[in-house]
């Protein structure tokens, strides 16, 4: 493809319905087609993060949705995956009722978790961080994992569930928490504990949810967590992955309006969430040396 083969479509695999990649992805081709309307983005939902990466080293789709260790694993494999944009941070952490009696995580040792859809990234993110305190997801608790993201709301609310597992900003099944009738409030690792699994998974970075992403949560809440990444399949075209990228900057103002958390999606964010600029797709790569992002 030459740059002016044009117009480009790309498929992007999301997740199961009611979690934060499929609102993200909705999100991601509505701005990008907005910016430029000669890049369509058709968005698809998958079980997940591991799903994403198995179809994108399988050429089964464009792009993928894929989270923290998933992700790292995905760009350090060899099938030649690369990295397309940064998405978000997301600091993990649990999410109960407003009121439920539990102060810390060991108070909810044994009883009933939300952990998140199968083949998720928060799964993995959750056993990297209960690892971290000398945990497991389902020796230590009741665990429950999803078959659809959007059920893990809803367990909490009617009481089923002590707390639904997941993580960043504007995430709805946090929302949905938040907008029941007892609110939301957080439980994530304490200074000491996020010391901890910090050394135990360098993997990991310290993070924190800003004050205000859900109705009702004044202060920021430190934890640890990842990044979520946009991944693009072996072989993507270097002037899709160029067009994609220039789209995705123009389009950055609305797409930061149509989902709060996308205003971490920024090119400098992309530039530095790969350890090896070779790690970025050859395309993204040529735009963000135009940009002067990297040498």
């Amino acid at each position: 493809m030459k740059d002016n083969d044009l117009p480009i479509t790309l498929s992007l695999g999301t997740a199961t319905p009611g979690g934060g990649f499929p609102a993200y992805g909705a999100a991601f081709a509505a701005a990008v087609h907005a910016a430029d309307p000669r890049v369509t983005i058709l968005p698809r939902n998958t079980a997940g993060s591991l799903e994403n990466a198995r179809l994108l080293a399988a050429g089964g789709i464009d792009l993928g949705l894929v989270a923290g260790d998933a992700a790292t694993t995905a760009l350090n494999d060899g099938s030649g995956i690369t990295l397309a944009a940064a998405m978000y941070a997301t600091p993990g952490m649990f999410a109960l009722r407003g009121d439920h009696p539990a102060r810390t995580i060991a108070d909810l040792r044994g009883q009933r978790i939300a952990w998140g859809a199968r083949g998720s990234g928060f799964i993995v993110l959750a056993r990297q961080v209960m690892a971290g305190l000398g945990l497991d997801i389902e020796r230590d608790f009741d665990a429950v994992l999803l078959d659809r993201a959007g059920d893990g709301p809803a367990m909490v609310l009617d009481g089923r569930a002590a707390a639904l597992w997941g993580g960043g900003a504007g995430w709805p099944g946090f929302a949905a928490i938040a907008a029941g009738p007892m609110g939301l409030r957080f439980l994530a690792p304490n200074a000491v504990e996020c010391e901890g699994i910090l050394a135990a998974d360098p993997g990991l970075r310290p993070m924190s949810l800003p004050a205000r992403s859900y109705a009702g949560q004044a202060a920021p809440v430190a934890s640890v967590g990842t990044w979520s990444l946009v991944l693009a399949r072996p072989g993507l075209d270097d002037a899709a992955g160029f067009h994609l990228a220039s789209a995705l900057h123009a389009a950055q103002p609305g797409f930061a309006a149509l989902l709060p958390q996308a205003a971490e999606t920024t090119p400098e964010n992309t530039a530095a969430a790969a350890p090896d600029p070779a790690q970025i797709h050859p395309g993204v790569r040529r735009f963000l040396r135009d940009a002067g992002l990297l040498p």
